[in-house]
C-alpha cells in the first residue's frame, strides 16, 4: 500500500510540472523603472494589464466595419511604425521601440479581429541555420512583449526569414543593421 501512495505521489507530482509550451520564451530586457513599461509589466505582475497611455498618445483608431483602421497607415500615427530593429546578435527589444510595440499591443487589444505577423530578418553574418533561429528568436521576443500588453496568442503570428530577404543589400554595418529587424504585417492589408 505504501508504495502505491509513493508512485501516485510521483505521478501527481510529475503532471503537475508539465509544461505545455514547447519552446521556452524568448527574454526580454527589464524596463528601466519608472518608464511606462515597467509601469506595464508592474501591473502584469500584479495579476492585472495595467499600461500606462503616456508613451502611446495619438494611438487612435477602431477598425470600422470589420476592416483596419486609417491609422495604420496615417504616418502622424504611431501605428504606421512597423519595424523594430535590433542590435547584432541580439533578441532583446530595446527600450526605444516599447512605445510602438505597446500601440500595436494596444491596438490588437481593442480590435480583436485584427492578426498580425512578426517577420524576423537578421543581417547576412552566420549560417543560414543561425540566422532562421535568430529570426524566430526576435518575432517571439516581439510576440510576448505584444502579449504581456494585451495582444492575444490567437493574434499574433511569427514567421523567420532569417537572412533571406534583405532590406539593405550592402556589405557593411549601415546595411546590416538595416536588416536586422521585425517587421509588423496587419493581415488584410
Amino acid at each position: 500500500m505504501r508504495n502505491f501512495l509513493i508512485a501516485a505521489f510521483v505521478a501527481a507530482f510529475l503532471v503537475g510540472c508539465q509544461s505545455t509550451e514547447t519552446q521556452s520564451p524568448a527574454p526580454i530586457e527589464e524596463p528601466a523603472p519608472g518608464s511606462a513599461a515597467a509601469g506595464a509589466a508592474a501591473g502584469a505582475a500584479a495579476g492585472g494589464a495595467t499600461t500606462s497611455g503616456a508613451t502611446t498618445a495619438g494611438v487612435s483608431g477602431a477598425a470600422t466595419g470589420g476592416g483596419l483602421s486609417p491609422a495604420l497607415k496615417d504616418p502622424k500615427n504611431i501605428l504606421s511604425k512597423r519595424v523594430i530593429y535590433f542590435d547584432y546578435d541580439s533578441f532583446v527589444v530595446k527600450d526605444e521601440y516599447r512605445a510602438q510595440v505597446e500601440a500595436h499591443a494596444k491596438y490588437l487589444q481593442t480590435n480583436r479581429p485584427a492578426n498580425i505577423t512578426l517577420q524576423g530578418h537578421t543581417d547576412e553574418r552566420g549560417s543560414r541555420e543561425y540566422n532562421i533561429a535568430l529570426g524566430q528568436k526576435r518575432a517571439d521576443a516581439v510576440k510576448q512583449l505584444m502579449r504581456v500588453l494585451g495582444g492575444t496568442e490567437v493574434q499574433i503570428e511569427t514567421v523567420s526569414f532569417g537572412k533571406e530577404k534583405p532590406k539593405a543589400s550592402g556589405h557593411d554595418e549601415s546595411s546590416w543593421a538595416q536588416n536586422r529587424r521585425v517587421e509588423i504585417i496587419y493581415v488584410g492589408e
